[in-house]
């Protein structure tokens, strides 16, 4: 959903997304100024063809800190094209925790096409990059992930770290500094491109701001709503997946039926629960490499876990990452601020409602909740405890829009075999979008553009754009 697994770790690494980010919070040295302004800086990062700038913004834009006069600096990459008569796309990238300045050189070729007429920006969004939000044993226990389980004593210890700072990183914060960008930029509207959680980002500023916002490009949806903890959607699409791989095997046909094979497993090792949905869940992401998880999983049922075992294992080793790939500390402030908890009250909800709710849920979830997974995974998985253990927060404001559909234009990407931000999403959001129109990619997982074989995405987001009023 928002992790930018190992596939792409391994691609950011490449890429030089360890540099750049916000400079820690820092007290204002002078008034800011009326209108937000862009100052051009050395790139410290291999960007041929961008020029690099820094946006100066409020670390406290709500709250009982509004106005402390600390602020943040985010690291821009705006591409240097001779003219751009189709206007500015901003790529927003994922996670929440991943840096995206470095992507723009890998972005602007593999959309060359797409891009013509069009002035591609990037942007390493709060919390992210060099200095990002940097939480060690937080970071060492999730790495890229979303739904490893972490230990109650690393996510306390995050929350003590960063503070009154906790509150201030929330996609109401970022789509208000989006906004400071636009003014910065000087251009009246523009297309917003998202991936993954950057998709929520974009998604929230058209509800923010119709009226600035030419166009959307959703690619791995996540919905308007926010993904909500217990992770039901993933959960009941992983049969749905599993069988489609198993479709797909003409040569070596699966032995089973893999969503049958995961219940038997589960029923005799209900512990493996949320390491079998952050396995599979870390497989789908970029190039799809689950073809042999069918048939381990069938083995496990008939008693050999030991292949079992090894897969969940090498996925575990690969989801390493630091803090500057994504930080684990912006992604448990984000999350747990936006995301909707099974829990009345939302991120201020007291310790002893969520202990309360979570009880109740062990008795009254059911397999139309949580497909071939069990109560166990949905209550165990790390989303939902990070949320749990993460100290009350003050909701923050949702768009006056929020029940109002997005207007503006969007093209909606989803691959087929995507199980961190499944196609169900997709086709939910669509749904709500009169102005919308979904393109499946068979065979593709999470990140269709960057990552995708297929070129259908690729090719509808030229169209899409050169299509645009």
């Amino acid at each position: 959903m928002r992790r930018i697994g190992p596939a792409l770790v391994a691609a950011a690494a490449l890429a030089g997304c360890g540099g750049g980010g916000h400079r820690p919070a820092t007290p204002a040295t002078a008034s800011a100024p009326a209108r937000p302004q862009l100052h051009d800086t050395r790139c410290d990062l291999e960007l041929p063809g961008f020029r690099c700038a820094q946006l100066r913004v409020p670390l406290h834009r709500r709250g009982a800190h509004a106005r402390d006069g600390e602020t943040l600096t985010l690291d821009v990459a705006i591409q240097r094209v001779a003219r751009a008569p189709r206007g500015d796309l901003v790529l927003l990238t994922g996670g929440p925790g991943q840096p995206g300045r470095a992507f723009g050189p890998r972005m602007a070729e593999r959309l060359r096409d797409a891009l013509r007429g069009y002035r591609l920006i990037t942007l390493d969004q709060r919390g992210t990059g060099g200095g990002a939000l940097t939480c060690p044993a937080l970071q060492a226990q999730m790495g890229s992930s979303d739904l490893a389980v972490p230990s109650r004593a690393a996510v306390v210890a995050c929350a003590r770290a960063l503070g009154a700072r906790r509150d201030a990183f929330a996609t109401a914060d970022t789509v208000a500094d989006l906004d400071d960008l636009r003014a910065a930029l000087g251009v009246p509207r523009w297309v917003l491109a998202g991936v993954s959680y950057g998709t929520f980002v974009a998604e929230r500023y058209a509800r923010a701001h119709p009226d600035r916002t030419r166009g959307l490009v959703l690619d791995s949806v996540v919905p308007q709503a926010g993904a909500e903890l217990l992770e039901r959607v993933p959960l009941q699409a992983t049969a749905r997946v599993l069988r489609a791989v198993c479709a797909a095997q003409r040569a070596t046909p699966c032995a089973g039926d893999p969503a049958d094979d995961l219940r038997a497993v589960l029923a005799r090792r209900p512990a493996l629960g949320p390491r079998i949905l952050d396995a599979v869940t870390g497989l789908s992401i970029g190039v799809p490499h689950l073809d042999a998880v069918p048939a381990v999983l069938h083995r496990a049922r008939t008693g050999d876990v030991a292949p079992l075992m090894d897969l969940l294992g090498a996925v575990r080793r690969a989801e390493a990452a630091p803090a500057a790939l994504l930080s684990q500390g912006l992604h448990a402030a984000t999350l747990c601020a936006d995301s909707p908890a099974p829990w009345p009250g939302g991120p201020a909800a007291p310790a002893a409602v969520r202990e309360r709710t979570l009880q109740r849920l062990r008795t009254t979830l059911t397999a139309a909740d949580t497909g071939a997974f069990d109560a166990r995974t949905a209550l165990g998985q790390g989303l939902l405890l990070t949320c749990r253990w993460w100290p009350p927060v003050a909701a923050p404001p949702a768009p006056d829009s929020a029940r109002s559909p997005i207007a503006a234009p969007a093209l909606l990407l989803a691959g087929d075999r995507d199980l961190s931000t499944p196609l169900e999403w997709a086709q939910a959001q669509a749904a709500r979008m009169p102005h919308a129109r979904l393109v499946v990619v068979p065979g593709a997982g999470h990140s269709v553009l960057s990552r995708a074989q297929d070129p259908r995405g690729r090719r509808a987001v030229a169209t899409f754009l050169a299509g645009l009023p």
